[in-house]
């Protein structure tokens, strides 16, 4: 369903000019799609409206079906694809055209995600087929595992490691079946390393498998954008838990598909690189590499 039919099936459905939720949500939308160019964080919105964030939250998810963050999100990708897709224009130029900080976060819009039931993370990949393959990439040989949901899996090693790294992402999803399969895995290539396929029309879909609270971390990295960096600390108060800044680092670590889900993007208190699974080598290459598509 599109972002218009959804909005139309929403107003005629479940929205009365009676009350003020319906005043509330309709200057919300008008906000998000005429300042979607700003990018309104919903705090700003809700001081405008006199109102807090959560209530604010809670009262635009019920009336409008999603969040106010997913409408902008929604609005910015429309928007995205009139400019990529009709105008033709660069990837970069539409980016700023969107009020984006750049093609990473722009990027970012077109990974699609979704997360496995708590019941499917315990089962521990039981039931679960995951193909993978190793293949060359800018930072190393790239282990590709993906499931029929999606990208599920992505590590890197040197040549020679390839073993090593198999086993450390296959201890994962123990009670899984694992197939060798390159030609399963060889339409993410060029989807995840090349930025010319990053683009609105083919979202590249990721499956975060993990527990709630890891996942809730890694949906967090993916809203930092690229050639940008956040701490720790940054991200347990963005998800609510401020004193969890040692867990928050654990399911940084325990990410399992590196790169995409921008873990190499977190630092530690002091805004040192800290460690990185695949190496602290890898992580500044990856930041390198980001810094010079953002420049």
């Amino acid at each position: 369903m599109t972002l218009a039919n959804h909005i139309d099936l929403t107003t005629a459905q479940d929205i009365t000019p009676e009350g003020s939720d319906y005043e509330t949500v309709r200057r919300v939308i008008e906000m998000l799609t005429l300042d979607y160019r700003d990018q309104p964080p919903l705090e700003s919105i809700a001081e405008k409206l006199g109102q807090s964030p959560t209530q604010l939250q809670k009262t635009f998810t019920r009336w409008a079906g999603l969040s106010p963050k997913a409408f902008l999100q929604a609005v910015t990708l429309d928007h995205a694809k009139r400019l990529l897709g009709q105008e033709g224009l660069p990837l970069l130029e539409a980016s700023f055209e969107l009020g984006l900080s750049g093609p990473g976060r722009l990027h970012d819009l077109f990974v699609t995600h979704e997360a496995m039931s708590p019941g499917e993370w315990k089962a521990k990949g039981c039931g679960l087929t995951i193909r993978y393959g190793f293949h060359p990439s800018p930072f190393g040989q790239a282990l590709v595992m993906v499931t029929d949901r999606g990208l599920a899996g992505l590590g890197f090693c040197d040549f020679g490691e390839e073993q090593a790294c198999y086993q450390d992402m296959a201890s994962r999803w123990p009670m899984a079946q694992f197939v060798e399969d390159h030609a399963a895995i060889a339409p993410y290539l060029r989807r995840i390393f090349d930025p010319a396929c990053w683009q609105a029309e083919q979202p590249l879909r990721v499956v975060l498998i993990g527990t709630d609270f890891q996942v809730r971390v890694w949906q967090n990295l993916l809203t930092i954008p690229m050639g940008k960096a956040v701490t720790y600390s940054n991200i347990a108060q963005k998800i609510g838990q401020p004193t969890a800044s040692r867990a928050v680092g654990a399911a940084v670590g325990r990410n399992p598909i590196s790169f995409v889900v921008p873990c190499h993007r977190a630092l530690g208190k002091s805004g040192a690189l800290t460690g990185y699974h695949w190496g602290l080598t890898r992580k500044r290459a990856m930041l390198g590499w980001e810094a010079g598509k953002v420049g």
